[in-house]
Parts: structure tokens; sequence; C-alpha cells
């Protein structure tokens, strides 16, 4: 369902189509403007069936008592449906946008996910003393007292999944989290997360079938080819080049990471100075083909199957187009 641009955006008649489909979830997003929750929620209400995510609740703009509750809360009213993705976002939103310190974003997942996980087992009153939280507060007024929550979550168990593109932080999402939420998977280079996926899975010794990984896929259907990876590239741009700043775009380093260097840093530079359409027009058809799916049925058919190969457990469609998810429904079948 992704986040909304300027103004909101109707994806009630995808979410719907999806659901008759037989399609396993539907998931938000947020950025700076509309929220994930809402739209979640909007989806849960409206559909019977289907699995509601979020992808993802930024961590800089809650506590992590305050995502618990909500996960508690969406999880009762959509009967088990809902699955908890969470994102470190980036400096520029954490610190500009929430005002949030941006630093230390392992060890601040790795706290988040621990409280998040004690909340929702309701073992015992919350105590979560470390680095970046400490519950109760240490220092206050010393009426702080540690807490459970009032409400029985309905699964304790409620799947988590992180958001994770550096190395680092997937093999963290590897050792702690029910899932992977990948942007900009490619499956001719799943080489580049092999290693952390196996790393982050020792570390927690678990099987890697307890592991969902589930990228999210730009999904553009069309008899063009060329006009379907057109219309996928001003996305491409606006993230390789535009969310982060130079040096410290998460997008920007992954897509050379695929072998893309210079075109990454073309792309960046473009974008950087507000040339938008050129930097879009820069992205390589290659790069296109590697991380989306464009083109006639039958071609996005054809290349299903890479994404299966290549270890996917869950296909995220990215698209606006009904067609679309009828195409991918077929093919999957």
């Amino acid at each position: 369902m992704g986040y909304w641009g300027s103004g909101p955006s109707d994806v009630m008649p995808l979410v719907l189509e999806a659901e008759r489909l037989g399609f396993d979830s539907v998931w938000s997003a947020e950025a700076y403007g509309s929220d994930a929750v809402t739209l979640a929620t909007w989806a849960a209400a409206r559909t019977e069936r289907i699995g509601v995510g979020t992808a993802v609740m930024q961590m800089p703009a809650r506590t992590p008592a305050a995502t618990a509750m909500t996960a508690i809360t969406l999880d009762h009213l959509s009967g088990g449906r809902f699955r908890l993705g969470l994102g470190t976002s980036g400096p520029q939103v954490s610190e500009g946008w929430h005002g949030v310190p941006f630093g230390k974003p392992l060890g601040r997942t790795r706290e988040y996910v621990e409280i998040v996980r004690e909340i929702l087992r309701r073992e015992r009153p919350l105590e979560h003393h470390g680095e970046h939280y400490d519950v109760p507060v240490r220092g206050g007024t010393g009426l702080g007292k540690p807490l459970k929550t009032i409400v029985h979550p309905l699964r304790p168990d409620l799947p988590i999944y992180l958001a994770a593109i550096g190395p680092k932080n997937v093999a963290l999402a590897a050792e702690i989290a029910d899932g992977w939420l990948p942007t900009f998977y490619a499956p001719a280079h799943r080489e580049v997360f092999a290693g952390a996926v196996a790393e982050g899975l020792g570390r927690g010794a678990r099987e890697r079938s307890s592991f969902d990984i589930a990228p999210a896929v730009p999904v553009v259907l069309g008899d063009d080819v060329q006009l379907c990876r057109d219309l996928v590239k001003p996305f491409l741009a606006l993230y390789v080049g535009g969310m982060g700043a130079r040096g410290r775009n998460f997008y920007h380093d992954l897509v050379g990471r695929y072998g893309y260097q210079e075109a990454a840093l073309r792309i960046q530079d473009l974008y950087l100075e507000g040339r938008k359409g050129e930097a879009a027009g820069a992205g390589p058809d290659e790069l296109v083909d590697d991380v989306a799916l464009v083109g006639p049925a039958a071609r996005i058919a054809e290349r299903l199957h890479l994404w299966r190969e290549a270890g996917v457990d869950t296909l995220s469609a990215v698209t606006t187009e009904v067609d679309a998810l009828r195409v991918l429904a077929e093919a999957a079948a």
C-alpha cells in the first residue's frame, strides 16, 4: 500500500482484489507524511482473511512500549492478522523529522525488539536498562515502576520483521526477527546478502525455514518493456539519489554493491542538484530488471521464478495496478 504522496490515495480496490485473489498479506509504509498504522488498520477493518503488516513502522517515531501497544491492539482487532514490521529509517528522517539521534542503529534495534517481545510475552513487569532504552527511567521523579500490559496479547509470538539492506543490519534481522523486509532485493546478486543471512541465523541458532525473506518488488504491467522500465526509474532515483545524504545513503551503497557504482554516483549527483528527471534517466535498464518485474504478463510470469530460486519466501508487489495483481496470482499458482 506504500505511503501517500501530496494527498490521500485510495488503495482499497487493490487491497480487496488482493484478498479475493488469495494473496497472503498487504503492507503499509511511512516516510514523513501519512503513517503506516492508520493505513494498516483501515485495510484490516475492511477485509476478513488477508494478513496486514507495516513495512515499516519507524522506530524513532515511537517508543518500544507504544509500538507494542499498537501491535497488541491491531492484532486483536484483526483477529490475529497483524505483522509488525520495524525499521530505523535513516539519519535525515530520524533526526530531521523525529528529532531522534540516529547513532548506533544496531544496538538500538536489538534493544527495541527485546522490549517489544518482553511486553508481548507478558511474563513479568517490564524492566529494561540498556544503552538506548531505560525503563522504568532512572533519574526521573522516582515514581515510575515496572508495569505489565493491561491487555493480554492475542499472540505472544506475534511476527516481527525488520527492514535492512546493510550487511550488519541484515545479519541482525536474521538473528532476532521472524522476517526480513529488503528494498531493491536483486535475485541476480543474492550473494550480496547470503553471508549476512547465514551469519545471523548462525548467531541465533536458527533454521532458515524460521526466517521469512520478504522483499518489496516494483511490478509494472504493460506491452512496452522499455516504457515499463522507465516508470520504475523515478522510484529508483528517489531512493538511490535522494533518500540520504552523500556518503550516507543505504540504497546508493546497495546499488554499488550490485556493481552499479558509476551509475549510482551519477544518479545521486543529478538528484542532489535538483535534476530529478535526468537522475531517473540515468538509471540503467539492467538495474531495473534486477530489482523489478516489468513488461507484458508473459514476461512477468517468466521472470517470477528468479525470486523464488533466489530464496525469497514472500514477494511483496509494489504496484498500483489491479491487473498486475491478477497476473502475479495466476503466475504464482
